[in-house]
């Protein structure tokens, strides 16, 4: 998927929403037990539910590599199953040496479909490059992330006296283009947008923490919009999981359509 189709999609949809699909099997509502495959009719749902409302859906793959076999047939027919129009995000944070990231790509660019794959920087630019070499695919590089420990490696100061973060950022930008390459802020960072856009101004960012994690839309989208949205701003638990009884997909669309409509009255202020 191009960036004019992602910026289509968020222009048409008057929205930046990512929702998460982080299906813990142990948390699916019990009457979907009864189905042979109950984390994909899960899914299933929670995708017509929220698909009107959203531009991009993010699985994290542990919540199937969990499940053996089974968990990797429920990804993919959820994969298969997703609107075309939607841009996927498969949330893996993978990163090793070269040949060993070329079949990580492979596997979810060729085999699965997937438009991006969410990858660790640390072992440096050829664990990255193999991501890089697929058309139209994108790489979502781990810069801030938001989690608590981010603050254990991710702000320690270099010699330059930036943090590490900041290093990651500007080295990757010589690595791809904001036409395949994006990174990962987390919105329980807000502070710090308004610096990450001065050293990304172009690059979308995806930006976890919004919802069960206590991320502020509007503070983070104050500083972190640019002329093409930029954002793409993930909620998982916060609305899969917004219920788990059986008006979980009821209940799910509910909680995506409220940042939906905090998006459009954002959007309406900032883009024409």
């Amino acid at each position: 998927m191009t960036r004019k189709e992602i910026f289509n999609q968020i222009q048409s949809k008057k929205s930046y929403l990512c929702v998460g699909l982080d299906t813990d099997f142990s948390r699916i509502p019990k009457h979907l037990l009864k189905y042979d495959d109950p984390v994909f009719e899960f899914n299933k749902q929670i995708i017509d539910a929220t698909k009107d409302l959203c531009v991009a859906y993010k699985p994290n793959v542990a919540f199937y590599e969990v499940q053996g076999s089974k968990g990797w047939v429920s990804l993919e027919k959820t994969m298969q199953y997703i609107p075309e129009e939607h841009f996927t995000i498969a949330d893996a944070k993978r990163g090793d040496i070269g040949n060993t990231s070329r079949m990580y790509a492979k596997a979810f660019f060729e085999k699965l479909n997937f438009d991006s794959v969410t990858v660790a920087p640390y072992m440096g630019i050829d664990s990255v490059q193999p991501f890089l070499e697929f058309e139209n695919k994108w790489v979502i590089l781990l810069a801030l992330t938001s989690n608590k420990g981010s603050n254990d490696f991710q702000f320690a100061k270099q010699d330059s006296e930036a943090p590490l973060y900041e290093k990651v950022m500007r080295t990757a930008q010589s690595w791809g283009t904001p036409d395949q390459l994006m990174f990962v802020v987390g919105a329980t960072h807000p502070e710090k947008f308004e610096e990450i856009r001065r050293i990304a101004p172009d690059n979308f960012l995806l930006v976890p923490g919004v919802g069960a994690q206590g991320g502020d839309l509007e503070k983070l989208s104050a500083f972190g919009l640019n002329d093409v949205c930029g954002l793409l701003v993930n909620s998982s638990r916060g609305i899969i999981f917004a219920s788990e009884g059986e008006d979980f997909a009821e209940q799910a669309r509910a909680s995506a359509l409220k940042l939906q409509q905090g998006m459009e009255r954002i959007l309406n202020d900032v883009l024409v």
